[in-house]
């Protein structure tokens, strides 16, 4: 059996609803970020960068990464339709993926842990504050990406749960989120996924 390595809100989310959305069994381990349980040896046997989402495939086998972990789960299950076929397409939502993870999610961090930045904390503030700015700016991209769009792909893709991890880190910060239309429509069509709801609920996390 499959098992995610998760912590609640955290970008694992998006590994999170996309193994309810293959409708496969899976075992999923809460890893307590806030309490530093990524730290233990325990976990960083499983991940040794101390990092979720982190899955545990059969054999034993681990993935780590988002892009690695979506990608995974909708080759593993293609009846589910989670990435074009068309090698073009899929490409592109490749390159999305990859640009939530290198580019959006790192904006993020300078908000949170500006100490992977600058040793120097007198200049935290400084980093913490473009951060924010950074990933407005970043937010405001994807809602240009959703105009007119029910799916940023088209059809439902693994993209489309990778971009609900940042409507809710917008929410968490208080960025006004609610001002992107287009965005927020998808956070509503999300939530309307039996799928979604079902790793919302067991994340504990409020997003409506």
């Amino acid at each position: 059996m499959l098992t995610l390595f998760y912590s609640p809100g955290a970008c694992s989310l998006a590994s999170h609803i996309t193994l309810e959305e293959t409708g496969a069994p899976f075992e999923a381990r809460r890893v307590a970020l806030a309490n530093g349980e990524q730290n233990t040896p325990e976990y960083r046997a499983v991940n040794p960068r101390g990092r979720v989402p982190a899955l545990r495939v059969d054999g034993g086998e681990i993935l780590t990464e988002n892009l690695a972990v979506l990608a995974y789960l909708a080759k593993r299950f293609p009846e589910a339709k989670l990435l074009p076929t068309d090698p073009l397409a899929e490409a592109r939502c490749l390159s999305l993926m990859a640009f939530l993870s290198s580019s959006v999610h790192p904006a993020f961090a300078h908000i949170f842990r500006p100490e992977r930045f600058a040793d120097d904390t007198a200049v935290h503030p400084a980093l913490k504050e473009k951060g924010r700015q950074v990933f407005h700016d970043y937010l405001k991209e994807i809602d240009g990406l959703l105009a007119g769009k029910e799916w940023v792909q088209g059809p439902y893709t693994v993209c489309d749960p990778y971009l609900l991890v940042f409507y809710w880190w917008g929410m968490r910060i208080e960025l006004p989120v609610a001002e992107l239309a287009n965005y927020t429509a998808h956070k509503q069509r999300m939530l309307a996924r039996p799928a979604v709801r079902r790793a919302v609920e067991r994340e504990g996390i409020a997003l409506a």
